[in-house]
């Protein structure tokens, strides 16, 4: 079955997570995209978590948003470089690239050059802040887009001060956004039969993620906190919970939940008393119903917990670790992760997070050995193989 963007070809110039994320979402949705890495290869392919996959050139993080691309190599400070490139640009529908502001400008390959030899060529440019702005020469990092966005303001405990979030949130954040944007774009030719710059600006990606947090400032003029484990809704019972053999997160957020979960921990008795009569009275005595709470989820471990309370109308999750959530009966029964044959043996990736019921995304193939298709990548512009192999000598590719 066709998929949404088969037929779409993306040349991507982007490097380590927020951009190969975005066309990692295209790839799996059927975009055939050419992946452009200098001639060592970029930097994610040998990240130290594996020194053998780090060998190969195929670390787990840079396979995880690699696959279904294609890897051409070029060395880009030299101009028969360059010249390919435009070839190329000329053949394509989208450019992606996560350089700082100006460089692709720089090397002759930046918007205004390439939609000048393709009009209807949309562009998509990732930065830490975007193109225009005092900061837009600033390099953007996850940790520093945490920080400077609010995110590390509302997430740890005040006894501990802030945290950042266990993965690279603002990353995948931007590149989930610059996917919309390539989408939206592409979807707007559609009916105009014009291309445009995309420009993403890490920051304001994720401060639009963050739309509550700032309304509750803007609007109500409420200041966030570092808030710990507790949910947004600030219902007492919407928060983490130790019980027999660690902890358990607690979702419950209204009357009727609550009740389930009293009467589920045998603490009916709770629903009279007046210091829990409703949920402002709760939070003034916090610490007296999470002792309660507390004393009954001690008699059982956590996953007997889940189960016993999710089942009585209570929502709450056990803490799973990465290695058991992906062979949850959930996740297996709906096919989320992907498994592909390789040369390595049976790999496991994560999927696009959506099902269509018409062509939706699916890993076809895993990332690629660097400079796999460069042959056939320039085959498809027209050069036969003594002209590779020159290029090739003359370390252009």
């Amino acid at each position: 079955m066709t998929r949404p963007f088969e037929g779409v070809k993306i040349l991507d110039f982007t490097q380590v997570l927020a951009g190969p994320y975005a066309s990692y979402q295209l790839a799996l949705l059927g975009a055939d995209v050419i992946k452009v890495e200098r001639r060592e290869g970029e930097d994610m392919r040998r990240t130290p978590l594996s020194r053998e996959w780090a060998e190969r050139g195929l670390a787990p993080a840079f396979q995880a948003i690699n696959g279904n691309k294609r890897s051409l190599t070029l060395d880009l400070q030299k101009p028969e470089a360059i010249a390919i490139v435009k070839k190329l640009a000329a053949t394509v529908d989208v450019v992606m690239e996560n350089f700082r502001p100006g460089v692709m400008d720089k090397l002759g390959i930046g918007y205004e050059a390439l939609s000048a030899i393709n009009p209807k060529l949309i562009y998509c440019a990732v930065s830490g802040f975007g193109q225009t702005g005092p900061d837009r020469l600033r390099p953007g990092y996850d940790g520093k887009m945490q920080a400077l966005s609010g995110i590390m303001a509302i997430t740890g405990h005040p006894e501990t001060g802030p945290t950042r979030a266990g993965f690279a949130v603002c990353d995948v954040l931007s590149g989930a956004t610059a996917a919309f944007g390539v989408s939206s774009a592409l979807y707007q030719r559609d009916r105009t039969g014009k291309g445009q710059l995309i420009d993403v600006s890490m920051l304001e990606a994720t401060m639009a993620f963050l739309s509550g947090q700032i309304a509750d400032w803007s609007v109500a003029g409420h200041r966030q906190q570092l808030s710990g484990n507790q949910a947004v809704s600030r219902r007492t019972t919407a928060n983490l919970f130790k019980c027999g053999d660690g902890h358990i997160l607690l979702a419950v957020n209204n009357e009727k939940q609550y009740r389930a979960l009293m009467a589920a921990l045998g603490r009916e008795d709770t629903l009279s008393d007046p210091r829990f009569a409703d949920w402002f009275s709760r939070n003034e005595n916090e610490p007296a119903l999470r002792a309660i709470i507390e004393e009954a989820l001690a008699a059982k471990p956590a996953h007997e917990w889940e189960t016993l309370l999710e089942d009585a109308g209570a929502p709450c999750a056990s803490i799973w670790k990465v290695e058991e959530v992906i062979d949850h009966p959930q996740i297996a029964a709906r096919g989320a992760i992907q498994e592909l044959d390789t040369p390595y043996g049976r790999l496991r990736f994560a999927g696009s997070g959506f099902k269509l019921a018409h062509g939706g995304g699916k890993l076809d193939r895993m990332a690629p050995e660097l400079g796999a298709d460069t042959d056939s990548v320039l085959g498809e512009l027209g050069f036969d193989a003594a002209e590779i192999a020159a290029l090739r000598a003359r370390e252009i590719v």
